[in-house]
């Protein structure tokens, strides 16, 4: 791997630095990508190497000794951190948007902030929001948890069942959305594993294997009082990332640069013996190179434009979801593309399991299931333009 390509993204000496610490992070995850892909199991040394490495305090508040990055930082950093693995880079992608989430909104109570950046910078903790269930899929499609809090003493009980839950292998708490029948209506609750929380192997997919998106299981997990984050508003839990969703797109075309790369770097290589030099310089050769430059260009140019808007202009925000989920679907189509073009490059061997690219191409297939959908994404440009008219 190129550990430092130029970029016309990186702007300054910090975010030069940000982008040496993913790469050489990206380094070390790539040595053991393929035998997790295989098992499917859950890549704890990667995390380990990323708290040494101080990532995981990423965007924790520079109050609690954080780095404080910005939404275009971030996804700088997590671009670059899923050229080594993408399955490691969507899943800590998802606390490190969640901490940029809980700086930007603070809707947790300030002892609870407070105690939990800490942890963060100190210990390397980490969170993750669990919103998705079996009867209602994606919380983005406006569906009730069935997940229910009853309140008692002091606090509440919390059972149901979370799927998709990413990290949670690995995390000691993880916020969650419930509920509150006495109440008619829903909250987020932050719960810390202990008893009535487990967690249920069900992760076996084709892509993005390890994640560790096994299923949560709550069976009267209390939370007291003081945990229940009241981010309520009109009835509905505000329960996505908001600008921090950004790092899903960020990954997917971290996974289809890495794909660029390798199959650039093997038509430079591969010399069969009805040719005079290189297949890179056969005419169709060239023209996938620059359907791929094409493609990466296209994407990396919104997505970093949005993420410097989002950061310069916070007045704005509430009105830009329609931009993001466009960085979003733009880019993980084209990572899509990026990846097939890679391996139609490479050719037949593209195939093998001894190389990368029947990996990335399994895990970029997982950006379309990521929230917004693409059919959400047109909708809301749809009704945008058709008020705008």
């Amino acid at each position: 791997m190129n550990t430092m390509p130029s970029d016309p993204f990186i702007r300054n000496e910090r975010e030069q630095a940000i982008a040496v610490r993913s790469d050489q992070l990206a380094a070390i995850l790539e040595q053991h990508a393929s035998l997790h892909d295989r098992e499917g199991s859950f890549p704890f040394e990667n995390f380990e190497h990323l708290r040494e490495e101080g990532y995981l305090a990423l965007t924790a508040p520079k109050e609690f000794g954080g780095e404080e990055a910005s939404l275009y930082e971030m996804i700088l950093a997590q671009e670059r951190l899923a050229r080594g693995d993408g399955s490691t880079a969507l899943a800590v992608g998802w606390h490190v948007s969640q901490v940029l989430q809980l700086r930007i909104k603070q809707s947790w109570p300030q002892p609870l902030y407070a105690d939990f950046c800490r942890r963060v910078v100190e210990e390397g903790a980490m969170i993750n929001q669990f919103a998705s269930e079996p009867a209602t899929g994606s919380p983005s499609r406006g569906g009730r948890p069935q997940t229910v809090a009853v309140r008692t003493e002091n606090g509440y009980l919390l059972t149901g069942r979370k799927t998709f839950s990413s990290l949670l292998p690995i995390l000691d708490q993880f916020t969650v959305t419930a509920f509150i029948e006495e109440e008619n209506q829903l909250g987020t609750f932050y719960v810390r594993k202990g008893p009535g929380v487990s967690m249920d192997e069900t992760w076996d997919t084709i892509g993005m294997r390890g994640t560790g998106s096994h299923d949560l299981v709550l069976t009267g997990a209390y939370v007291p009082e003081e945990h229940r984050i009241n981010n309520c508003e009109n009835g509905e839990v505000m329960s996505d990332h908001g600008g921090g969703l950004l790092h899903v797109p960020a990954c997917y075309l971290g996974i289809a640069w890495a794909a660029r790369d390798f199959a650039i770097q093997f038509a430079k290589e591969y010399r069969p013996n009805s040719l005079p030099g290189s297949i890179v310089d056969l005419p169709h050769i060239q023209q996938k190179i620059g359907e791929m430059e094409t493609e990466r260009i296209t994407a990396r140019s919104l997505l970093y434009s949005v993420a410097d808007r989002w950061d310069r202009l916070p007045e704005e925000r509430a009105s830009m979801r329609p931009e993001l989920g466009l960085a979003k679907t733009v880019a993980t189509n084209a990572a899509m593309r990026i990846v097939d073009l890679a391996m139609r490059i490479v050719g037949g061997s593209s195939l093998s399991r001894s190389l990368p690219l029947e990996r990335m191409y399994r895990d970029v297939r997982a950006g379309l299931h990521n929230p917004p959908m693409d059919d959400a994404v047109m909708a809301m440009l749809v009704q945008r333009a058709i008020r705008e008219s």
